[in-house]
Order: structure tokens, then C-alpha cells, then sequence
């Protein structure tokens, strides 16, 4: 069945186009597990990221943003819709981007636009009984039809290796391994293919660079950047100390931090031949964080801070770089890049952006139930399925998250003001 996405589509519905002179290149990196914590220009201490260190010298810095849906597949489709998940057809961890669902590419290419997608898609149709990590899933074809509408694409379905990836797509008819680091082997291949069509094609592009790290597995080789000592991460006060989730927490952020170090580096080159200051929108972001021990918890689908708020840096030329602290979600990111392009308004005016998961992601570790809220600058409010307060918490005086004030009855009237304001999913 095609999946109609047509009447709830913010693209569509939001914007009309207007005559415009040439509009910027569109440089749209993507990583994943990448939280917004885990950088230089946020204060992490353990995070070496000198190249969105300078970029978000020259950007804005939506210092709020969050991922709409803190899994994989849902804050994809979301974020290259405008759609939230389950509305864009993204219910479950195995569910493919519907064949009518309309992406970027699509709003893109009708402006004139040439569109193209390097890396990890993670919205094809694959064997649930096939192992995650691995070849089956990196050698997983994704037919040209369910490539989003962009019109040349190279990549991979998924199969979290870190080194050495399976590509295919447009000039590679069937996967081929490639050799090296996969940061750095996405980030060439875009940065050659970008190079190849100057001069010979006279529109603007839009290239969204997909990338796998820093996901786990976190002890794999990270292109020569050795692990740190355990001992010298610097950790969040709401990692428990001295229990078993420290031990495991160090060691997991010694190679985390190599992949953000070795990451980093691998856009750093992307950036530099490609990104002119004059002519292009960079966009940098993940699609969500993990929790690495923060209230004992690991990986994603989690409503706390570092499984759902994500870098987001936007260098548009001619605006000015600042600090940003409106609530900004990832699927606000389509009407957001049309509104830039068109020479329009562009403000971020949410009072608040919503977050959700809206299925249980059967995978170890992983967010325990379906849950949906909302999280402005100040106070986040996560209702449980049945709609009862799971989880409410004051940003201003709580960043970390250490007071769950849900069943505080001097909040009672608060939350009842406040539940009104998400739509059940």
C-alpha cells in the first residue's frame, strides 16, 4: 500500500514557493548517537572536536534542539519528512519510509535542486530476523524507489560497521566493500562526487552525508584515534558512582569519545574543499544521543537529556553566528532549510517540541515503554501510553535530571495545565 503523507505534510502545507535568484548549496551532515553534550563548543571536557569547534564559530547554534523520536528509524523519517513518526508511516524499528511518503529530495528537486545522499539510510525494507550487526543488513539492497525521492544515492541500509562499509546506489549496482574508516570513506565519496559535478551541472545541490558514528560498537578501530583511559573521562553527576554502570560507562566513552575525535576529523575534510562560505548552508546534527550511564540507563529511546537533545549548527551565508535557545526539533528542520532558501522568516517560535517513542524498540538496553511529552528549554513532561505523568522535571533548576517531580502533589495543577498541550499519538 502507498502511505499518503500528503495532507499532514509540512512542506506542503506551510509554504508557498516563491521566484527566488539562485538558492544556496545545502551541505547536511547527519551523524548518530552523536548527543549534544558530547562536543568542544558545548563545554565537554573529554570531547576533542576542533572542526564543529570553528563551525560552530560561524553558525547558529540551536543549543536546544532535540530529536523528535530518540531512535534511529523514526527520527530519520521524521526528519526528512517534516513528519513525525508513527504520521509518516514509521511505527515500528522495522518499518520502511512508505513509497508515497514526500522527503526533502522531493521539495528540493521541484525548486530546481540536484539531490543527493551519501551513507546510512536505515529506512529501507529489511529481515528482522537477520542479525543487526554485520553484512546482512549492510548488504541489504535499497531499490531505487525506496531511496526518498533523492536523485543520485550511495549508501547503506545499516549493519553498524565501522570500518569498511558496503556501499551501493546509483554507480554501484551491487554492494562493494570499501576500505577504511567509514566517516572517512562517506565523507570522500561525497566530497568527490561533489567536486565531480562542478561545471558540469549549473543548479544548486543539497547532499545530506549520513554517518554511523559514533554508534557502538564503541571498542572499534576509530582510523588510528587510540581509546582514552577509562579513569580520565570526566563524568555527568548523574552517572551513579561506584556501582557497576561507571565501570561501564568509562569504558564505553573511552572509545566513543575516539569515534566523535576521528568523526570530527573525517567532516573537518568534507568540509573544507566543499563548503563555501558564500554559497552554502552547512547543516550539522545527529539523529539522536545515548545515555551512557546517566541514571544507570544505556543507549537510546529514553526521554532524558542525553538519549533526546542532539547538536544542531546551521551556517547560512550572511547570517550571523549566535546562540540559539528556542525549542527546535529535528523534524522542523524541512520547513526550516525551505524558509532559509526562500529568503524567508526563519525563527524557531515553539513553546515547546515534542518527543516521543512510539513503539518499544525490542532490543537489549534500549527504551522500556512508549511514551510521548514535551520538552521546552525550561521543563520537559513525559506522559506514559495511558497518558498518566511518567516523568516531569525543571531544566532550569534541574539540568540533570535528578528530580523526577511527577508525583510532587505541589506540581499536581502544573501538570494538569500542561497535558493538554501534546496530542495523543
Amino acid at each position: 500500500m502507498v502511505f499518503d503523507v500528503g495532507p499532514v505534510n509540512l512542506l506542503n502545507s506551510r509554504f508557498a514557493r516563491l521566484p527566488m535568484k539562485r538558492p544556496p548549496n545545502i551541505l547536511w551532515i547527519v551523524t548518530t548517537q552523536w548527543r549534544a553534550q558530547a562536543c568542544g563548543y558545548a563545554g565537554d571536557p573529554n570531547a576533542r572536536t576542533p572542526m564543529l569547534d570553528a563551525l560552530a564559530a560561524e553558525s547558529v547554534n540551536y543549543a536546544q534542539a532535540v530529536t523528535p523520536h530518540p531512535f534511529g528509524p523514526f527520527a530519520r523519517a521524521a526528519m526528512l519528512t517534516g513528519v513525525p513518526s508513527p504520521q509518516n508511516g514509521v511505527r515500528d524499528y522495522f518499518d520502511p519510509l512508505p513509497a508515497g511518503a514526500r522527503t526533502i529530495a522531493h521539495e528540493l528537486d521541484a525548486r530546481g535542486y540536484a539531490t543527493a545522499f551519501f551513507g546510512k539510510w536505515h529506512l529501507g525494507q529489511r529481515d528482522p530476523a537477520a542479525p543487526l550487526v554485520g553484512e546482512a543488513h549492510a548488504k541489504t539492497i535499497v531499490p531505487p524507489a525506496a531511496r526518498g525521492g533523492f536523485e543520485f544515492w550511495e549508501g547503506f541500509e545499516s549493519g553498524f560497521l565501522l570500518n569498511d562499509p558496503w556501499l551501493h546506489g546509483t554507480r554501484l549496482p551491487q554492494p562493494e566493500r570499501q576500505s577504511g574508516y567509514q566517516s572517512d570513506v562517506v565523507c570522500a565519496r561525497a566530497a568527490d562526487y561533489l567536486w565531480e559535478r562542478r561545471g558540469a551541472d549549473p543548479r544548486p545541490w543539497c547532499c545530506v552525508v549520513s554517518l554511523e558514528a559514533p554508534h557502538p560498537p564503541y571498542d572499534a578501530p576509530a582510523a588510528g584515534v587510540a581509546s582514552r583511559a577509562s579513569e580520565t573521562i570526566a563524568l555527568a553527576a548523574n552517572v551513579p558512582r561506584g556501582e557497576a554502570a561507571e565501570a561501564r560507562a568509562r569504558r564505553e566513552l573511552a572509545g566513543y569519545y575516539a569515534h566523535i575525535e576521528a568523526t570530527d576529523r573525517a567532516i573537518g575534510r568534507l568540509l573544507l574543499p566543499e563548503a563555501n562560505r558564500d554559497e552554502t548552508i552547512v547543516i550539522f546534527t545527529s539523529v539522536h544521543g545515548d545515555m551512557h550511564g546517566a541514571h544507570g540507563l544505556f543507549r537510546k529511546g529514553w526521554p532524558h537529556e542525553e538519549s533526546v537533545r542532539v547538536p544542531l549548527l546551521i551556517r547560512t551565508p550572511g547570517e550571523k553566528p549566535r546562540r540559539d535557545d528556542a525549542a527546535i526539533s529535528l523534524v522542523d528542520l524541512p520547513a526550516l532549510l525551505i524558509a532559509k532558501i526562500e529568503c524567508r522568516e526563519s525563527e524557531i517560535k515553539n513553546e515547546f517540541a515534542g518527543i516521543s517513542m512510539p513503539s518499544v524498540v525490542a532490543l537489549p538496553q534500549q527504551g522500556d515503554r512508549v511514551w510521548h511529552g514535551w520538552r521546552a528549554p525550561t521543563r520537559k513532561l513525559i506522559l506514559n501510553a495511558d497518558g498518566s505523568p511518567w516523568l516531569y522535571f525543571d531544566l532550569a533548576r534541574d539540568p540533570l535530571e535528578m528530580n523526577n517531580l511527577a508525583d510532587d502533589p505541589t506540581r499536581a495543577d502544573e501538570i494538569a495545565r500542561l497535558r493538554p498541550t501534546w496530542p495523543r499519538p
